[in-house]
């Protein structure tokens, strides 16, 4: 099942989306109830926002594997494969018919803050943030299309600071920049989820074009349109489009902002000024609270799913991967089957080296349910000695946004080998398989579950 757009979503998710009437401001208070909102309650959309009258604030929509699930058409224990088997490929655009995203062109719109309810997220951030952006646009040297989430400040009048950070966009600047030209950019807001998932699906020189593989993981091709001051192509049913110019040789103060470490982050930062806004009547614009479930499902998928394809394909044994909530995606844990010592720490040296972020791998064995917290540190007390099953690395290349590093950019890891012995003593207690499916039956009827 594919959906049209943003709208189409919400409407599918039926009792799974809690409208709220309350009045609320985007200074700090959307924010706060996203923050507050359980990883399995509703996705939220807020129908009455300080300020803006007629826009509406949708959150908290790929907050759990369910409603994840629900967005590429696929069920909760199948998104690991669903997702590798998918974005290996790719399904063109389309020139759209119709174009929704231009009900309303702002040329040169005088202040983004008064047209858009952009969030407030944290108590020190130093403004409101866009989140949940996706930055279109070509790279100058090779008209390669890039596509990916960059976090966005804004400064006053049509003035964003934009962090850069990540390629290919962070290169796309960089040839524009040499070349002493601007680099034009649209940011697509309030997408049906497919689409800002792939976004972040790590895709190389020579992997799909990222706009393909949004249209494999939505099961059909994005329709796209022209924007209207910039030759960037656009999703035709984003509910809000941002246009605009990456200004070369230009770099302020942007941040603070509380970042997905859970900690502020302040960078000099690339400024772009924008040409025009487009939107739908009545647009919905989407609120990504950094720190919170939406986040860790984004890493999830964009980082740890990635890293299990890739281990599963050179070791034999790796069954599954979590990234650990709330780390932005500095930890994770991985089941294995019946591997040898020296293979897991091969496996741990493989881990850190494919991705930079990692900076601590548990493995645990597959009798352990790597998402259960109480199991994972039940595997670390019983199965794991510091002095024997401990792999630390220093003098690795840090990640940007951890606090950590320091000014040094140089991180240390480690990985932590949990997994059992041979022996009896290391057997799990279990329950009898009928024993514990008739209690689950029973705590079904009670509403325990």
């Amino acid at each position: 099942m594919s959906f049209r757009d943003l709208r189409d979503f919400l409407a599918a998710l039926g009792d799974d989306l809690r409208r709220v009437p309350q009045p609320v401001s985007p200074r700090h208070e959307i924010a706060a109830l996203l923050r507050a909102a359980p990883p399995e309650g509703p996705a939220l959309l807020f129908e009455n926002v300080a300020g803006h009258p007629g826009a509406r604030v949708a959150g908290h929509l790929i907050a759990n594997r369910r409603r994840t699930a629900l967005a590429l058409g696929t069920e909760p224990e199948r998104l690991a494969e669903t997702w590798l088997q998918r974005t290996r490929k790719g399904i063109p655009p389309v020139t759209a018919i119709e174009a929704p995203v231009k009900e309303v062109v702002v040329k040169a719109p005088p202040d983004l803050g008064a047209l858009l309810p952009v969030l407030t997220h944290y108590e020190r951030d130093g403004g409101p943030f866009i989140t949940t952006g996706v930055v279109l646009c070509r790279d100058p040297a090779t008209d390669r299309r890039g596509m990916g989430i960059h976090r966005m400040m804004l400064k006053g009048g049509r003035r964003l600071g934009i962090l850069l950070a990540n390629p290919p966009l962070s290169q796309f600047h960089a040839n524009a920049e040499a070349a002493g030209k601007p680099l034009e950019i649209a940011v697509a807001l309030g997408l049906e989820p497919a689409l800002p998932l792939s976004a972040v699906v790590k895709s190389g020189p020579q992997g799909p074009d990222k706009m393909d593989i949004a249209g494999a993981l939505r099961g059909a091709p994005v329709e796209l349109v022209r924007a209207e001051t910039v030759d960037v192509d656009i999703p035709a049913r984003a509910e809000i489009v941002i246009e605009g110019h990456v200004l070369p040789g230009v770099r302020e103060e942007e941040g603070p902002f509380g970042e997905n470490t859970g900690n502020y982050f302040s960078n000099l930062s690339p400024v772009v000024e924008v040409t025009a806004v487009t939107h739908r009547r009545d647009f919905i614009y989407p609120g990504l609270c950094p720190w919170t479930a939406d986040v860790d499902t984004l890493l999830a998928l964009a980082g740890g799913v990635e890293l299990l394809g890739q281990l599963q394909g050179q070791i034999a044994g790796v069954c599954d991967l979590a990234v650990s909530p709330g780390t932005a995606g500095f930890s994770a844990v991985v089941a294995v089957s019946r591997l040898r010592p020296c293979d897991v720490r091969r496996l741990i040296h493989l881990a850190f080296a494919i991705d930079k972020r990692l900076k601590l791998v548990t493995v645990v064995d597959d009798d352990i349910d790597l998402r259960d917290p109480r199991e994972v540190s039940w595997a670390l007390a019983t199965r794991f000695q510091p002095d024997r099953d401990t792999v630390v690395l220093s003098g690795m290349e840090g990640y940007v946004i951890d606090p950590s590093c320091g000014g040094s950019g140089t991180s240390s890891r480690m990985g932590l080998d949990a997994t059992r012995g041979s022996g009896p003593e290391f057997d799990k207690i279990t329950v009898p398989a009928a024993a514990a499916a008739k209690a689950r039956a029973i705590l079904g009827e009670l509403g325990l579950t």
